[in-house]
Parts: C-alpha cells; sequence; structure tokens
C-alpha cells in the first residue's frame, strides 16, 4: 500500500521532468535472487529476471522513455559460465523474451546488439525472427546485448566503416573519419545516446556495457538483484536523473 502511494507521488513529481530518452540497465543477480528465494536451481533466476524485463518495458512506456537496451550475456558469460547456466538462460531467451516481443499488441521494435554467431543456432534463429517481426513497429525500441563486448563493438564499427570505404586512400581516409561515421556503423546507430545506465546487484562496473553510448551516461548501481528491481526504484533513479540533469543544464 504504502509502496503504491509512493510510486504515485513519484509519478505526479516527474510529471514534466527532464528525464533519459535512452536507458541502459545491466540485469545482474538472477542467480543470488534465485538462491534467496530458496530455489533448488539457481538457474529458474534467469527465467524471473526474462520476464521482469517486460515490467520494465512497461514502466518505461508509461514514462514516454522510448529506447531501451539490456545487458543479457558478455561473450566471455559465453565462453566461461557454466554450460547449464547458459542452456537455461538460451532458452529463456528463445521462449520469454522472443516470444513476448513477438506477441500482437506488443509496441516494441527488437534490435540486436553482439555476435549472434556465438549463440546457438536455435537462439539466433529465434531472436532474429523477433527482430524481423517487430521491423514495422515505430517509437519503442529495445535492444538486446548479448554475446557483446563493448570494445569489440568499437572494433567492428570501424571495420565496417573501412570496408564500405575500400579503395580511399588511407591517409585522406585517417584525415576525415569523424565519431559520427564510427556511430553511423554501430548496432545502436539512429537511436539517441545512452543518457542513464543502471546495474543491479550492487555491482559498480560497466563490464564493457555501452563503451561508445554511454560516454556521457549517468551511472546508477543499486543494490536490489533484477528480479526484486521495482518500479519504486526506476522512479527514485528518475528523479535523481533529473535534478542531475537540471543541475547539468545550469552549469
Amino acid at each position: 500500500m504504502l509502496q503504491a502511494v509512493a510510486v504515485r507521488l513519484l509519478r505526479r513529481t516527474l510529471a514534466g521532468a527532464e528525464l533519459p530518452r535512452h536507458i541502459g540497465v545491466v540485469m545482474d543477480g538472477n542467480r543470488r535472487w534465485a538462491r534467496g528465494q530458496g530455489m533448488a536451481d539457481p538457474n529458474i533466476g534467469h527465467r524471473y529476471g526474462a520476464r521482469h524485463v517486460a515490467e520494465l518495458l512497461g514502466w518505461c512506456r508509461a514514462l514516454g522513455i522510448g529506447h531501451v537496451t539490456v545487458y543479457v550475456a558478455s561473450i566471455d558469460n559465453l565462453r566461461k559460465r557454466d554450460p547449464d547456466e547458459i542452456g537455461h538462460l538460451m532458452t529463456v531467451l528463445e521462449e520469454v523474451v522472443a516470444h513476448e516481443l513477438m506477441q500482437p499488441g506488443n509496441p516494441w521494435r527488437l534490435h540486436l546488439a553482439g555476435h549472434l554467431d556465438a549463440l546457438p543456432d536455435c537462439t539466433a534463429h529465434a531472436l532474429k525472427l523477433a527482430r524481423g517481426g517487430t521491423r514495422d513497429r515505430a517509437g519503442a525500441h529495445v535492444t538486446i546485448a548479448v554475446g557483446y563486448d563493448g570494445r569489440i563493438e568499437i572494433v567492428d564499427a570501424v571495420r565496417a566503416l573501412l570496408d564500405a570505404e575500400a579503395g580511399a586512400d588511407p591517409v585522406e581516409l585517417a584525415g576525415r573519419i569523424t565519431e559520427a561515421d564510427i556511430a553511423s556503423h554501430l548496432p545502436s546507430a539512429g537511436q539517441p545516446p545512452c543518457d542513464l545506465v543502471i546495474r543491479t546487484s550492487g555491482e559498480q562496473r560497466l563490464s564493457g556495457f555501452l563503451l561508445w553510448q554511454s560516454a556521457h551516461s549517468e551511472l546508477f548501481f543499486c543494490d536490489a538483484y533484477w528480479p526484486a528491481f521495482r518500479e519504486l526504484d526506476l522512479l527514485r533513479i528518475l528523479r535523481t536523473y533529473a535534478v542531475r540533469a537540471a543541475r547539468r543544464d545550469r552549469s
């Protein structure tokens, strides 16, 4: 009851405030949350975490935030984590995330970031199918970062730029390449920069997430594990973001 009242008050407080156009979320702590709930298999936490993405998107949609990027797994995660955990996570991506986004009435258009060739074929196929099936949607964009590394993403963008400029004089090309040229070859091309990055579970590092896009982001580290992250937590973060944005605009 008190939480519902606090949510309503914070929504009113944020009316007219400057909010981020693009939020990035490192969804950390699924397995630790599951252990805390007494679950025999902590990998089940990934399923709860995946379902929680739909709630996050609903909160953002209601606030008019039209771009959300969620960090599912890095390339290192896929290589080094226990195969059973990765297998469970991939199944969740197929059965929960991709399936949910394909449902009629879901407003979110899916974008993908990362190396899909690092995923099982069935998972990559499901994600590509969902991307294609949501391509005609406009106004709400969600990017799933999986098999992802921000440094590799920048290297890939530079390589794509060089491929597009094949035949150009190297010295002349080096002299005219701009930030915008590189940004246009990132998976996030056409989207606004990431204004706000949130990481759950108390960890305070970016882990290679959106290194280019978050160059000027506000960073927030939340102690709650991802499945326990509440709308109230998001609204409190946005309230602080609005205060910081107003102060930045005055300086």
